[in-house]
């Protein structure tokens, strides 16, 4: 990360021996608790981009590296199940009696089972295009290609200067509406967001990828007792997300348990967080507040 505006230099991550394991963090911030989960390909960085495009007002925000991914081995967690109690170890490490959950993308499953698991711990679960059950779309070739090129330097700075370069390209990849792509473009401070989203994936691209495999791994097997939750829920999502389809999980998952509160952004895609973002911060603080 270079933004020093969206990753302030004196915010360093820490491992800490928690008793379901070591797990890298970030602790910053004051107010109401706010455990931010990132997707794949992510770490504490980009959980931590995560809820600075999400949260308004004053949180702490503790921004995890999931198991796999940086600073946190993957058998610290490797099944969401594990990982919730992973996450709930912290809370009992720092003290911190109960915390909302922010979720992205591949965050979401283990984000499921911390509501699951320890609903008193949890204050509510914001869910911003998550999977809440099967992926069932194919992974696109380009993913793979980046995969296998992620353990060669060499070819990773040559993919960094490539897709910084030419950020106009680089969200046609993402976003498939010209005009959105162009609004977007126009927004410095949610561009200054994406691109340290970005930058981030190209950073240690080696040390994300065995979480991003199981990452893939538990989106093509796994389901979950959706009914069973009891903790309050916002789901967000993009009508138009290619990535991970509003039908087959968020409008699913309204269906499924009819207390949560469903947010379908009309042409969103996978990057709703981004191209709707004041209306996604806008329902995240009113949830909040409730």
């Amino acid at each position: 990360m270079r933004s020093t505006e969206t990753m302030p230099n004196e915010i360093r991550p820490k491992i800490v021996p928690t008793q379901a394991g070591p797990l890298e963090y970030v602790d910053t911030g004051k107010g109401p608790v706010v455990v931010a989960l990132h997707g794949a390909m992510g770490g504490w960085d980009q959980s931590l981009i995560l809820a600075q495009a999400a949260l308004t007002g004053p949180h702490r925000i503790l921004a995890l590296s999931r198991p796999g991914y940086l600073g946190t081995p993957l058998r610290a967690g490797i099944t969401p199940e594990e990982q919730a109690d992973l996450f709930a170890s912290l809370l009992d490490t720092l003290g911190v009696e109960k915390a909302a959950v922010i979720a992205i993308s591949g965050g979401g499953p283990c984000a499921l089972h911390f509501g699951l698991r320890h609903p008193r711990r949890c204050a509510g679960l914001v869910l911003i295009s998550t999977c809440s059950g099967i992926i069932w779309e194919p992974i696109p070739f380009a993913f793979h290609l980046m995969k296998a090129l992620a353990h060669i330097p060499f070819l990773v700075r040559v993919m960094k200067r490539k897709a910084l370069g030419n950020l106009e390209k680089s969200l046609a990849r993402a976003i498939a509406d010209a005009a959105t792509r162009q609004r977007l473009l126009g927004e410095p401070e949610v561009m200054a967001l994406y691109r340290a989203l970005m930058e981030s994936t190209f950073d240690r691209m080696a040390e994300r990828i065995r979480g991003t495999n199981n990452d893939i791994r538990i989106t093509r097997t796994r389901d979950y007792p959706l009914e069973a939750i009891r903790v309050p829920c916002l789901i967000i999502h993009g009508t138009h997300d290619r990535v991970v389809s509003f039908d087959a999980h968020a409008k699913r998952f309204a269906s499924r348990l009819p207390e949560v509160k469903l947010v379908a952004v009309a042409g969103g895609e996978h990057v709703t967080l981004f191209t709707h973002r004041e209306q996604v911060r806008t329902e995240v603080a009113q949830f909040l507040h409730r």
